[in-house]
């Protein structure tokens, strides 16, 4: 019987095993995660999670039951030790796994602060895993005062959670401003203004120099001299592919773990998917990070274990809840050269242009917007800009253009 083992027990592999069986695979199947706990959602972990409004097995993809009920085994809480890709192996302490199909689902590892700046003192904090915001919340609960260190959205995230728990926070990003990276300077300018707004000092330009405590931080020194209090640090600077054990086992890394157009790897029989994987697409190898991309691609190759041989199409979308606003993306901004803003009531969106096509929307409490968006990115229409700018545009006529 053919043998699939399923190497991070996070979105993707959860998504990659039930579609295994929605599909109608009939052999066997393993999940293997590192942390203690089934596979679970990891977007409400610093949201509602952290504030108390959401209980641990709210958090699970799948009630505990669902594996055993649909012969997935799980093996959780040790980490593999290694890949024989030659042997068609894997090491789980003092087991070896057969298989005939491995799928390298490992996700991504948060970047720390360097512990020759203070980042190994007791209050400095990723969020990541369950594990991270459970040791993340007493020293919230303690504190008074909090440095968000990065000013993306998972760093804005942080802030705005922390702020409403009440403590004072400051964000300090090194780039000119925040979002930099991710987002066009309208959009950045919506968020400063929302944290400004609830609290939250931003100072932009302006990097992390080290960190003071003895044992437990207690305060900060910024690139321009100035140090502020710190009874908590959170780190929000970025994430990195899991490609530890791929390239371990001599399996080709290039942004993240190395796939075709299908999911497969160097490696014969050896697939991966999600924020570990890059694909092929527009001539480079693109790695999302998303939810959204976590389950397609993972769906995608387990449907290509199956014989499907389909060829991945990424469909970008992301969001992000900060205080009462929820943002939707649809789409990459990459290359962009104008903006268009729309705005309705307390709706507004950010529509980024590449000359007269339509590359993606930041949407700000404006689903149709978003959806309309997305919709309108997939089908490849590009919509003219002014009809996108004017408030008595139905946005759903723009889909029958």
């Amino acid at each position: 019987m053919a043998h699939v083992v399923v190497i991070g027990a996070g979105q993707a592999g959860c998504a990659l095993c039930a579609k295994l069986r929605a599909g109608g695979y009939d052999g066997e199947i393993t999940l293997i995660g590192e942390e203690p706990v089934p596979p679970y959602q990891r977007p409400p972990l610093s949201k509602a999670y952290l504030l108390g409004e959401m209980e641990e097995e709210r958090l699970y993809l799948r009630p505990e039951s669902y594996y055993s009920e649909n012969a997935i085994t799980l093996r959780l809480g040790k980490p593999v030790s290694g890949i024989d890709t030659a042997a068609s192996t894997v090491q789980l302490d003092d087991d070896v796994i057969a298989y005939d199909h491995l799928v390298l689902t490992t996700g991504a590892v948060p970047r720390r602060l360097p512990d020759a700046i203070g980042g190994n003192l007791a209050g400095v904090h990723v969020v990541r895993t369950l594990a991270d915001v459970d040791a993340m919340a007493p020293d919230l609960g303690a504190a008074r005062t909090a440095l968000v260190v990065g000013g993306g959205y998972i760093g804005l995230e942080a802030a705005a959670v922390a702020r409403k728990l009440g403590l004072e926070v400051t964000v300090v990003e090194m780039a000119d401003r925040i979002l930099s990276r991710v987002a066009a300077r309208e959009t950045a300018d919506f968020f400063r203004d929302l944290h400004q707004r609830q609290g939250v000092a931003l100072r932009e330009g302006v990097g992390l120099e080290r960190l003071e405590g003895e044992g437990h931080v207690t305060g900060a020194f910024l690139t321009d001299g100035t140090r502020l209090d710190a009874g908590i640090v959170i780190a929000g600077i970025g994430i990195l592919p899991d490609d530890r054990l791929a390239k371990t086992a001599g399996i080709e890394i290039d942004n993240g773990i190395k796939t075709d157009s299908q999911g497969r790897t160097s490696a014969p029989g050896v697939w991966a998917a999600g924020d570990c994987a890059s694909f092929p697409q527009d001539g480079t190898q693109m790695r999302l990070e998303s939810v959204g991309n976590a389950i397609d691609q993972a769906e995608l190759v387990a449907e290509n274990i199956m014989g499907a041989a389909k060829d991945y199409v990424a469909k970008p979308w992301f969001w992000s809840d900060q205080y009462d606003v929820k943002l939707q993306i649809a789409g990459l901004s990459t290359g962009f050269t104008d903006i268009v803003i729309r705005r309705d009531g307390d709706a507004l969106s950010h529509w980024y242009y590449a000359g007269d096509r339509l590359l993606a929307v930041d949407a700000m409490n404006d689903p149709r917007g978003y959806m309309v968006g997305k919709r309108l990115i997939e089908g490849g229409k590009h919509p003219d800009p002014a009809l996108l700018a004017d408030t008595d545009t139905d946005l759903k006529t723009l889909l029958r253009a």
